[in-house]
């Protein structure tokens, strides 16, 4: 009797986790077939989009003479469309203001005013579709774009950092934005629609002239059009800490490359020959992106007293060389306050000045 108790209790066992073992099994299989619809989704949307925009062919031009520039501003409708004179400038990264007689241009077999038509970067990201924006940027080509769950929502031609002062690599959120600001290292720029990315190393989006090629001080610059539509689009950090670092972050910004500063004039984008060519590589997963290598050099003086984690910043010259970012050759600028350089300037210039003596004239 004892033996039929314990075998009946054993099936009684078995009978209840029978259900269960095939309950697990259901979920498995519910799972796995949920990814395999989300990925003929992703699959399906990612052919879609990539035809949205027509094949479109590149040709570079040499302006040889003024009639031949004249004739090619007036192609675009410069001065009468600003439409298509924004493909000719977005498309040479430059304001038509700086092309001149002898330089390369790229111009394109036809021209489409939505500017995504010519982006460097897949017209649907799938491994940021649970994004709900982002912003990718090459400073190898140039541009960035805007994506909204994966989407691309934006293409826009930018001028990103010198050699000595260089928008470097990595991740990073906007921070503060500010319609009309004022630099704090120079009262003499003015930048319009400003985006913080950065907030020690004074990283930002704005605009300001565009010569068509890296130029500023570790900021992006852009046309006045692309950075108003991005100040109104991002979101910015809200909530800050005792310290004042952002523990609510904003729109994430992965800058994936770095420029070729060995290029004497223009960029790689004059090599492309269609649209169809998508030379930019975009991370697998966006979000794990490390954050940039920053050097201490590019911080600020007044600002490296608590800055978080600055042993970070102090290995991030060795690091860039390391992971091959930069060479030997590469030589970072200081970061200078030329706020404070002038008013030193004008304090010596004050104390080098003889007094005015005022001849006392006799009574009469």
């Amino acid at each position: 009797m004892p033996l039929l108790i314990v075998w009946v209790i054993l099936l009684g066992s078995c009978a209840d986790d029978a259900p269960k073992v095939h309950g697990v099994s259901s979920a498995v299989d519910t799972a796995a077939r949920r990814r395999a619809e989300r990925n003929g989704w992703l699959m399906a949307r990612q052919r879609e989009l990539a035809e949205r925009f027509p094949s479109i062919a590149y040709r570079t031009i040499v302006l040889r003479t003024r009639r031949q520039q004249d004739s090619l501003f007036r192609a675009f409708g410069v001065g009468r469309f600003p439409d298509t004179a924004k493909v000719l400038a977005t498309l040479n990264r430059k304001e038509l203001r700086f092309i001149r007689v002898g330089d390369s241009v790229v111009v394109p077999s036809l021209v489409v005013t939505d500017l995504r038509a010519y982006s460097v970067f897949p017209q649907f990201y799938p491994q940021a579709v649970d994004i709900p924006k982002l912003i990718v940027l090459s400073n190898k080509y140039q541009a960035y774009a805007c994506y909204e769950h994966g989407e691309l929502v934006r293409f826009a031609a930018c001028n990103s950092g010198s050699k000595g002062k260089p928008t470097l690599p990595g991740k990073y959120f906007c921070n503060w934005k500010q319609r009309l600001r004022v630099s704090s290292l120079n009262d003499e720029w003015v930048l319009p629609y400003t985006i913080n990315f950065h907030q020690y190393a004074g990283c930002a989006f704005h605009a300001f002239e565009m010569p068509g090629r890296p130029v500023s001080h570790a900021c992006v610059r852009q046309f006045l059009d692309d950075a108003e539509w991005l100040y109104r689009w991002v979101r910015p950090g809200n909530v800050r800490d005792s310290i004042g670092r952002f523990l609510e972050r904003g729109t994430p910004v992965i800058i994936v490359d770095m420029f070729d500063y060995r290029r004497p004039r223009y960029g790689p984008w004059l090599d492309l020959r269609s649209n169809r060519e998508l030379p930019v590589e975009l991370p697998s997963d966006p979000l794990a992106v490390e954050e940039p290598w920053i050097p201490l050099s590019q911080i600020p003086q007044k600002l490296r007293r608590g800055l978080p984690n600055i042993g970070r910043y102090r290995v991030a010259l060795d690091t860039l060389r390391a992971r091959g970012i930069i060479d030997s050759t590469f030589r970072f600028r200081e970061s200078v306050d030329y706020n404070e350089r002038r008013r030193q300037r004008q304090a010596a210039q004050k104390q080098s000045t003889p007094p005015t003596i005022t001849p006392v004239q006799p009574k009469p």
